[in-house]
């Protein structure tokens, strides 16, 4: 499973069985800390979740930002919480190509602010998923 985290919301996908491909799930609208790591844990358990995939988002020339040591700072609540193997993994530009992809298809703001974040967890995934693929 994957996570596009953020202030607002985290996007979340998964992947096929086989781990050859990743499909969108949902868009979360965050609550609090705490009710946050339920519904992860609680997505973990119910889907027979092995591993975490991360988006760590980080500046254009790779250097960390604020929103980087927040969510390091969940990823860590995360590790203290699930019982799982959690990786980070870089997530530039892919909100951008989401929304892209959402405009492309005609969607409205609203819808686009719907689904663009499990859309750019999709693209981390499919990332992650890729080069694991190429090193086996």
């Amino acid at each position: 499973m994957c996570l596009d985290i953020g202030d607002k919301r985290i996007g979340i996908a998964v992947s096929d069985p086989f781990n050859t491909y990743a499909l969108p799930v949902e868009t979360y609208t965050r609550k609090n800390l705490k009710t946050d790591l339920q519904k992860i844990a609680t997505l973990v358990k119910d889907k027979s979740i092995t591993a975490l995939v991360c988006g760590l988002p980080v500046n254009f020339d790779g250097t960390p930002s604020i929103q980087t040591q927040k969510a390091n700072y969940f990823i860590e609540r995360l590790k203290e919480s699930l019982g799982v193997q959690v990786f980070t993994v870089d997530e530039r530009c892919t909100t951008c190509e989401a929304e892209e992809v959402l405009i492309s298809q005609g969607k409205t703001r609203q819808e686009r602010k719907l689904y663009v974040d499990s859309l750019a967890a999709t693209s981390i995934l499919e990332g992650f998923l890729n080069d694991k693929n190429k090193k086996q």
